[in-house]
């Protein structure tokens, strides 16, 4: 790309040869024999993420993509930092690799919902009471009925925090609650989808820590990071491996009307000031239930497989296959997100394919998965028996990019046809 186009299209460098920016665990990776599926498949896979870095609009990603429980792509290509956009020619370049920890952003709403699911699992809550009922001050203002479960599948009716809300309300556990409890509701009845890019991360969090009694990264650790082995899968990372973490880069031509009034509408700010949110310490270090779990592809590809597997993990049991099955249920039918504009099915928790076509691709019905500020891709597919997870560091909306992004989503869905259904995993049986 010439060094004119990539400033117009406020993209990365990318170098002609690709081997020097990529790294692969092959110690990871079994052969496609072994995972019944053919090389070619595989290839076709790999190059549609080369294609996508090609673009300069993401510095750095990871793939780790899982076939019937086998590991059959881990990789990264690009830098975790050093190699934005606006770096000098000075700047520090540090290589990805498949170890880096990076932010999920939204992605991270799959695993704080799993959380919910398993406090349900355990009596501890039921779904369908009102936030109220275990938290009263949220009843304020009519909020009184809003269900916990009206939280999880985006029909709180609470999508935003106000415009002028300060941001480092975000890293104010006590803070963002108050705003929360005082906030008057668009609705009340669940029967409008409005996504909740930040808002109900925060009250499934005090929903969790007031029935517990603990924090919910203690919860986290107990019945998912310990059982899965997972070495990061935090919220947040810790200021001793603050420089382990991958940087994220605004990238891509400024949003403009109507898409940098959606951007406003779910997250409350353009893409410099969100920039400047999620690589600032403060954000980092705080616990955001739905945006700031932070780890690498494996270790959501690892989740997603878990789940596939009916909550089981090597041996440990994370959660009963009943409550999987609650976790990527469909609630209500395809509609209009209020805040996203487009149609999408949700479960509590989860963004669902579709049939013909839905955001896993096509004929993705049974796929479920959430993304991470659009182009962070993490999901599993019980009729392909896939897990996935492409992550990545650049955080455009609409840019040169999104074909290269959708013909990966794609090409996946064409490298692994449906299996018969008395072979699929137990996610789903």
């Amino acid at each position: 790309m010439h060094s004119l186009t990539r400033r117009a299209l406020n993209a990365s460098p990318v170098p002609r040869n690709l081997n020097a920016v990529t790294a692969v665990d092959a110690a990871s990776e079994v052969s496609p024999e072994q995972a019944g599926i053919g090389a070619d498949a595989l290839d076709n896979v790999w190059r549609s993420v080369e294609r996508l870095y090609r673009t300069g609009i993401h510095p750095g990603m990871q793939l780790c993509l899982r076939h019937k429980g086998q590991v059959v792509l881990h990789r990264a290509i690009g830098h975790a930092s050093g190699n934005g956009p606006r770096d000098g020619k000075g700047a520090r370049r540090l290589p990805m690799t498949p170890g880096t920890p990076v932010c999920y952003f939204s992605a991270s709403k799959a695993v704080t919902a799993l959380l919910i699911h398993i406090l349900a699992e355990q009596g501890r809550i039921n779904l369908l009471d009102p936030v109220s009922y275990y938290c009263p001050e949220f009843a304020q203002n009519g909020k009184r009925t809003i269900t916990i479960h009206q939280i999880l599948s985006h029909r709180g009716g609470i999508p935003a925090i106000p415009r002028d809300t300060p941001l480092d309300t975000l890293w104010d556990p006590d803070a963002i609650w108050r705003l929360l409890c005082e906030a008057r509701p668009v609705e009340v009845d669940g029967a409008k989808v409005a996504y909740h890019a930040i808002t109900g991360g925060f009250v499934l969090q005090r929903v969790l820590e007031t029935v517990t009694g603990e924090s919910i990264e203690t919860f986290l650790d107990r019945h998912i990071r310990q059982p899965l082995g997972m070495t990061w899968f935090t919220y947040g990372i810790g200021k001793e491996r603050l420089q382990d973490l991958a940087s994220n880069y605004a990238t891509g031509p400024n949003p403009v009307f109507p898409i940098s009034w959606i951007l406003q509408r779910a997250l409350g700010g353009d893409m410099q000031t969100i920039e400047a949110v999620v690589n600032d310490v403060r954000f980092q270090e705080a616990v955001v239930p739905a945006a700031n779990l932070c780890g690498t592809a494996e270790e959501m590809s690892r989740f997603y497989q878990m789940m596939l597997n009916g909550g089981i993990w090597k041996g440990n049991k994370v959660c009963e296959p009943l409550t999987i099955r609650r976790a990527i249920q469909q609630f209500g039918s395809l509609q209009i997100d209020r805040t996203l504009m487009i149609p999408m099915r949700f479960s509590a928790g989860m963004m669902l394919g579709g049939e013909p076509l839905g955001i896993w691709g096509p004929h993705s019905r049974e796929a479920f998965g959430h993304v991470g500020l659009i182009n962070k891709l993490c999901w599993a597919d019980a009729s392909r028996d896939i897990s996935v997870s492409l992550l990545n560091t650049g955080l455009p909306l609409v840019a040169h990019h999104l074909p290269a992004l959708g013909r990966f989503i794609w090409t996946v869905c064409r490298a692994f046809p449906k299996v018969p259904e008395a072979e699929r995993p137990p996610a789903i049986a």
